[in-house]
This record gives structure tokens, sequence and C-alpha cells, in this order.
């Protein structure tokens, strides 16, 4: 019986992701949500610095989102958990690790922009993890708006496959409300009382027609996918709404198919029939696959399925500082929790207990006695777990796939004005570092100076600022520099020697090292391919490696980090009284030098896919400015009134350029980046 509730409890969970481009309407749709659903009584306005997802006083004073925050709320006794993603590509990390652990999300596009290049992002980064999606048209009520070319966008940009559930009553601001296809129904929101209760009726006589046609695309659609529902629509049989819903539901949770709803989230309209959505068509915890892990101390496959009654498995997603107070996030997957449970780290294999247990809503927080598998919780009292750690039971360990983190590709020199604020400012940088995967902190010995590198200009600012708000850290700030890498274009095959005498002992060692260049974003790879007379003891393989990964962090360029390339171990000399692993890691490392020299190595450095939105009469200018900053033109489109021109530009040649867009564009184009890969630095 109490395995009946607990398995009902879970078909009435939903765990959400709301993702999109940054401006979309991300957090004004939640905001909306959050006030039909009666979790807030005032509508927060991103652009008044009020929302309640959008807390942190750099978000409210930007009026963007930059960190991840989640919330629950109920509809139709139905429990709702929603974490809010950023929309800038400097903080994707916050969209990777959600979707980590999310079983649905919403896809949010404006009417007017349709598929921008960070939709496209988190749009991957949701394919990745095969996360059912639903896609809301936002701003519909906007100059400009035009859905079917949102859902071209979506075919041609997204390999997706959307199906319209909904089609407009009204165009642009003439926007009143929708009729559903499915329902056959129309639903018109009144202004006066804020779309708390829209108006629904039966089809205006002047959209009978398309309703009617719009409905047999979406039928055929999902049929094509149902050869049940298909033979029953060949025969000409009718489909109940609650058939056709199921049906819509199926191809959801398969990935197949794209539910898209259209609304203005800033006009409070269409919100309700998304949250249905989100009941009826994405997944609860109970649709999603069995969990599949690694035992740690067997190091073999182990299964958990979503059940209170099987052993607790966690996955530490988020570290937050809360009230000064180290919080972290967990999804639990299987088994319960009650604060003062220990828990079992299987990466540090060390127990620790839960103080609190926490339901989060934005910054607020609301005490549990206890939660279950399926919820997204916060925790007190873990000290040392960090993003991407298993928590689970010492009896049953078993470790899940880590989360992982993108590269950093700017770098910035900070130092504190007197040593006595250095102790502070190295803990605070700890417990960012914590917080945030994408930031690394490394000390400069030479220079006095802390290095702060993480995913560009915004970022750091961001972290910067926080250290002057929230840590009352004083610092000087140096200018952004960007992360350069080396690499190889050609092979190498080279053989070096090692013959010297260390603290009255002979050292010596001999290697012959190939090296190739590989796949871009592969890193480097190391194999031993010694032939069968030439084998080494495996303490003398893993020396070479440590030598080779020690000498790699250094190039022969400039000094930069190698990536890319693949180094193979083929020939070796070990001398029974004077090889030792030192030797070996000491040639290793020559031996890795001199190929890099030979292998016609290079600088690479980090391109940004850059997206410009402008009117058409600035073209022109700004894409002789593009190519003056060393830009590559992709290709220019219309977007409605706009002339969109997407370009491969140096990162290093960004520096400065919204200045540049505001005086070539009248202050009226806007463009957004993300990083597309790193290429040889052009002369």
């Amino acid at each position: 019986m109490a395995e009946s509730r607990a398995l009902t409890t879970m078909r009435r969970l939903r765990n959400i992701g709301i993702i999109a481009h940054i401006d979309a309407g991300k957090t004004t749709v939640t905001e909306r949500i959050l006030y039909y659903t009666g979790l807030t009584h005032k509508l927060g306005e991103v652009h008044d610095g009020e929302s309640v997802m959008d807390w942190m006083p750099q978000e409210r004073e930007r009026g963007i989102t930059i960190t991840a925050a989640a919330t629950t709320c109920e509809w139709k006794q139905h429990q709702i958990t929603i974490i809010d993603t950023p929309g800038h590509v400097d903080f994707t990390i916050e969209v990777e690790r959600s979707l980590r652990v999310l079983d649905g999300a919403v896809t949010i596009f404006a009417a007017v922009e349709g598929v921008q290049p960070q939709s496209e992002s988190v749009w991957r980064q949701a394919d990745r993890y095969h996360v059912p999606r639903l896609a809301f048209i936002n701003k519909m009520d906007r100059v400009g708006s035009d859905y079917q070319r949102v859902l071209q966008d979506m075919r041609d940009k997204l390999d997706a496959q959307p199906v319209l559930l909904q089609i407009p009553i009204g165009t642009e601001e003439h926007f009143r409300g929708i009729i559903d296809l499915i329902a056959l129904q129309s639903m018109v929101w009144n202004a006066d009382d804020l779309g708390m209760v829209p108006e629904i009726g039966p089809i205006p006589a002047e959209l009978e027609e398309e309703a009617q046609a719009q409905r047999e695309v979406l039928i055929e659609a999902i049929a094509d996918c149902d050869d049940t529902l298909l033979e029953r629509y060949l025969a000409g049989e009718s489909l109940t709404v609650d058939e056709l819903r199921a049906a819509v539901r199926q191809v959801t949770l398969a990935g197949t198919r794209v539910p898209v709803l259209l609304g203005s989230g800033l006009r409070n309209k269409g919100i309700q029939p998304l949250l249905d959505a989100v009941l009826w068509y994405l997944p609860s915890p109970l649709d999603v696959p069995a969990l599949m892990g690694m035992d740690p101390r067997t190091e073999t496959s182990v299964e958990r399925h979503p059940s209170p009654q099987e052993p607790l498995t966690a996955l530490a997603f988020k570290i937050a500082q809360d009230q000064g107070r180290r919080l972290t996030y967990l999804r639990l997957y299987a088994g319960s929790l009650e604060p003062g449970t220990l828990v079992y780290n299987s990466r540090t294999k060390t127990q620790e207990r839960v103080a609190r247990l926490l339901r989060m809503h934005a910054n607020k927080r609301e005490r549990l006695d206890r939660s279950t598998a399926g919820e997204i919780v916060a925790v007190t009292g873990l000290k040392d777990a960090v993003t991407g750690d298993t928590l689970c039971e010492v009896a049953n360990p078993i470790r899940l796939e880590a989360i992982t983190s993108p590269i950093p590709v700017l770098t910035l020199a900070i130092e504190p004005p007197t040593m006595a604020e250095q102790e502070k400012l190295q803990s605070a940088l700890e417990k960012l570092a914590a917080e945030d995967p994408t930031l690394q902190v490394a000390y400069n010995e030479e220079m006095g100076q802390t290095m702060l590198s993480g995913m560009g200009e915004l970022h750091l600012e961001v972290v910067v600022r926080r250290l002057f708000d929230e840590f009352n850290a004083q610092v000087r700030v140096g200018k952004p520099q960007v992360i350069y890498r080396e690499t190889i274009l050609g092979q190498a095959d080279v053989v070096d020697t090692f013959a010297r005498e260390i603290a009255g002992k002979a050292q010596y060692a001999s290697v012959r090292l190939a090296v190739r260049p590989n796949a871009q974003g592969t890193g480097l790879s190391f194999a031993n391919s010694l032939p069968a007379t030439e084998e080494l003891p495996p303490e003398m393989v893993e020396a070479v490696h440590q030598g080779i990964l020690d000498a790699a962090s250094s190039g022969v360029v400039q000094g930069y980090p190698v990536v890319d390339v693949h180094i193979a171990l083929c020939g070796a000399t070990l001398r029974q009284d004077e090889g030792t692993p030192l030797a070996f890691r000491i040639v290793g490392g020559q031996a890795f030098r001199r190929a890099l020299e030979a292998a016609q190595p290079v600088l690479l450095e980090p391109v940004m896919h850059l997206e410009v939105v402008t009117p058409e009469e600035f073209t022109g200018s700004i894409i002789g400015g593009l190519q003056s900053r060393h830009g590559l033109i992709e290709h220019i489109e219309m977007r409605g009134r706009l002339q969109v021109i997407a370009a491969l530009v140096p990162l290093a040649a960004t520096f400065g350029y919204t200045t540049d867009l505001r005086s070539a564009s009248q202050g009226r184009g806007t463009f957004t980046m993300h990083f597309a890969q790193y290429a040889p630095v052009r002369a």
C-alpha cells in the first residue's frame, strides 16, 4: 500500500527546466507560472528588477539570469519543480548541470527572433541528455512575430520535428489568445484580471477552416509514429481528445516530435495551457529509463530504478553559498533522505551527515522532514561534496557519470591591495570556485597575482563583482587575456636519451616517441606501442606518460598548454641497474618537447561564433567592421525586418565590440556570441 502511494506521488512529479537564448523570455514565463500556481501573489517583472527567480543583485541590475534558480509549485494536484536557467553563453555550465538532472524541459523561442545561437546550444545540450522537450513560442504580441518561421527554424537549425498544438487568435499587437487544436476550443485572455482566468469558447467562424486543416497536420504527424493510430486515422475513425493527448505524450517522451505552444509571457497569455502541457506531455520520474552507474568496488555496472525502496542514489549537481552556509543541491534518483542521514560519497570514499533538508524557492528555503526518489532538494552539512559527486549508501555504493564542464577561454589577473587581504581573497575564491566548475583559480608566484580563468568577459566581471559585494574582498583587476593553446599540424618520430648521475647514482633511460595530430577537442592521448622485444615495466611506462603530461602543460611555441596530440611510445631501452621511474619521467618530457618542435607546432586561439542583428541600412558598415577584426562572414539572412549577420571572429578581436557596434548601427544593432572552436592564429 505504501509503495502504491509512493508511485502515485512520483507520477505527479515533474522536474523541468526553462531553457532558451538570452532575452527570449524564460524568467518572465517562469514568473507567470509562479503567479498562476499561487506560489507568488505579485507579478515580478525582470525589467523592473523585481523577479523572484533573478534574486542576485547582479541579475536584477543587468536584467539577465546568471545562476540557475530552482523552485517548486503545484498545478492541478501535481508538483512541478522548475529550474530557470541562464541564456547567456558565459553561464552555460548552469544549463549543463541542470539538464543533467531534469526529466523534461520547456524551450522558449521568441516569435520575432526565432532560433538564435544560444537556443541551438541549449537544444544540443538537451539532445545529449535525451531530455524530452516542449517548445513555447513567446512574444506573439510583438510586431514582426511569425510562428511559422520559428517552426521552420526548428526544422532547419535543430533537426527537430515540431508539431503545432495551437494556432493564434489575432496577430502581432492584436494577439488575444489561442485555438487548442486537440480540444478544438478557443482560449482568450482578458488584460483586466492579469490573465488569471482565460475565457474558453468555440472556435471563431473565420478560423474554423484553418483550425481543422492544422488539426489534420497534427494528427498525421503523430500517427506517423504509431501504426495502430495510423490505421484508425486512414480508416476515417475519429480520435478522442484523450487518445490524441496520449499519442502526443508518447512521441514527446520518445523524442520523435516536439509539441509547440504559443503565447506572450509579458502580456499574461498562454501560460495555463503551457502548465497543462507540462503535466500531459513531459515525463514524471517513473517515465525515465532506469539509471546506470558503476560499482566503485568492482567497476561493474549497477542499475537503479526510481523507487523509495531502492538504495539511496543522489547526484550533487550544484553548490551554492546561502547566508554563509554551503548548500548542496541534489537530485534523488532512488531511495529516500532525511535530516541526520549519513551519506557516502563514492568519489572521496568518505561519509558525511546531512544536517538539514530543504526545498528551495530561488533564494528562500522551506525545511523538509523527508525527501524521496524523484525529487530535487538542497541539503546543508556536506563540506566535501562538489558538482558531479554521487551520494549513496556505504553498503550499496554507486558512481554516476560526472558532469562535464566547458573549458575557460579568458583569463584575468587580480591582486589584493595588501598582503593582509590575501587570505580573505583566497577564502572567497575557494567558495566561488566550488560553486562554479568553469571558474579556474591559479596563483602566479612570479607576478604575485591570482589568475582567474572563465567563460568570457561577463562571467569574470560577475565573479569580481561578487568578490566585492558578497565577500568584501578588495582587489585590483587587470585586463582580460585570451587563453591560447598549442598543437601540431604534422607528425614526428624522435628518440631521446637521458643519462646522468643523480645523488651518486647513475640514471639512464631512452625512449622513442611518435606524435601526430588528434581530432579537434579530443585532447591528449597516449598509447603504449612498444614491441614485445622492448617491453617496459608498467611503472616505467607510467613514468614516461607522466613526463609527457608535465611537458604538455607548457608548449614550445609560446608556453601555452598543448592539446589534441596523440603520442605513441614506440621504443625504449632499459638498463637493469640504471633505469629508474625518475629517468623515464625526465626523458618522456624531453622527447615529447623535441617531437613537438619537429611536428609543425602552431598557436591556437579561441574563435567565437558571433551573430549580429541590425536594421538593413547598417549591414555594410557592420560587415566591414567584422572583417577589420579578422572576422569570417558565414552567412547573411533576413529575419523579419532585420538583417542577421553570422561570423566567426577571434575572441581577442571581440574586446570593445559593443561600443563599435553601437556606433556603426546608431545604437540599434545587437549581438550575441558563443565559443565555436580553437583554430590556428592567423598572421
